[in-house]
């Protein structure tokens, strides 16, 4: 039900193209916005869609546990439960084996959580995953794999990488061809080249529409994750969508379009804006810092957004130490656009050849002048 149109392609590996789904086109490299809960906080669908983004993330396991995927099913899926028209993808809760790994139980059938709502069971298998996603109507859903959070321990890595395959063998038997939802699977192997190799190989034997690189970015070395992702995304396949699960600073989507990747996602746009914490092409800043009490300049001169183009600093930063809700929506709505932004112009750069003058140009700029 998806398919990926390549249009241009850099030496390096860098491209762009069209990646087609039931609810629409996206534009690659994409950057999704997360919205674990159904909602990208403090943005509404129309705001988030102003802002550029053509697909969003939600999280199935924590829809599963609130407000249940069969109720959002009867609802009319997870598109009309959110207003949301676009493509949305959904994590499959792999990732919660190491956020939540206090409050699981592992085995080779899945893992059993206690709900951090009121302490209730919740199986979650390779099956179930692929169901709750099904259920939710998403376009693009995750197998659920087996992450470590000890990616620098080779035995570790390796019996995780092992149970992610044979997992992704359960999800495939149980997946209809057909179904609306397609299914990528996740790249397992810690920080060892050879066991992601191996992962690759044999994921790539059981034909998924699309393939993730997952378990970096828990807590390793910043140099190790960069070149484990290097390496690892020469292994997928050149003509399905390569998604890099969770990096998302601006300077790590530089790094990782040149390479290659079509999809990222990451909470820092929004998180940091409900903390003050703003993007420019300068580097960051913090709105609440006294220095922006009088400043009558847009958070960015160059952005175009519906926050730099109506408020300024000086509304922003009293907005901010008033903890009044629109602070961080105003901020949300730059973040998010500032992030889009960032990704059209380098599928720009990638689609006219010139891309390795504007990500050093970018770089050099955004490191120029970073706030106190």
């Amino acid at each position: 039900m998806i398919s990926l149109e390549i249009s241009a392609r850099t030496a390096a590996g860098g491209r762009t193209g069209i990646l087609r789904t039931p609810h629409g086109e996206i534009r690659t490299p994409a950057f999704m916005p997360v919205g674990t809960y159904g909602t990208v906080r403090g943005l509404t669908s129309d705001q988030i869609e102003t802002c550029g983004a053509d697909i969003l993330l939600a999280n199935s396991y924590h829809l599963a546990l609130r407000p249940g995927a069969e109720t959002i099913n009867k609802l009319g899926g997870l598109h009309r439960f959110m207003g949301w028209r676009r493509p949305i993808l959904t994590d499959s809760g792999g990732y919660q084996l190491f956020s939540l790994s206090d409050q699981v139980r592992i085995d080779e059938n899945g893992a059993v959580f206690r709900s951090h709502y009121d302490g209730s069971p919740f199986e979650l298998t390779p099956e179930r995953a692929a169901e709750i996603q099904r259920l939710l109507g998403v376009d693009i859903g995750m197998v659920f794999d087996a992450l470590t959070g000890l990616p620098d321990d080779r035995e570790e890595a390796a019996s995780a990488a092992a149970r992610t395959v044979r997992w992704a063998k359960r999800t495939c038997e149980h997946v209809p061809v057909s179904d609306q939802t397609s299914m990528f699977a996740i790249m397992q192997g810690g920080l060892f080249d050879d066991l992601r190799a191996e992962n690759a190989q044999a994921l790539i034997e059981l034909d998924f529409p699309g393939y993730a690189v997952g378990g970096l970015s828990v807590g390793e070395d910043p140099d190790k994750t960069m070149s484990t992702a290097e390496t690892s995304v020469r292994l997928l396949p050149e003509n399905k969508p390569r998604y890099m699960m969770g990096m998302g600073t601006p300077q790590d989507l530089i790094r990782l379009s040149g390479w290659g990747y079509d999809m990222f996602d990451c909470v820092m746009p929004t998180r940091n804006a409900r903390n003050g914490t703003l993007f420019t092409r300068r580097g960051r800043i913090s709105i609440r810092n006294s220095r922006h009490a009088e400043d009558t300049s847009p958070v960015d001169e160059r952005c175009n957004c519906f926050t730099c183009e109506n408020h300024s600093r000086g509304y922003l930063h009293h907005l901010a130490k008033r903890g009044e809700m629109l602070a961080a929506t105003l901020g949300s709505i730059h973040n998010v656009s500032f992030y889009q932004d960032l990704m059209n112009e380098i599928r720009g750069a990638l689609a006219e050849d010139r891309y390795e003058t504007m990500s050093s140009e970018f770089l050099a700029e955004f490191c120029s002048e970073p706030e106190e």
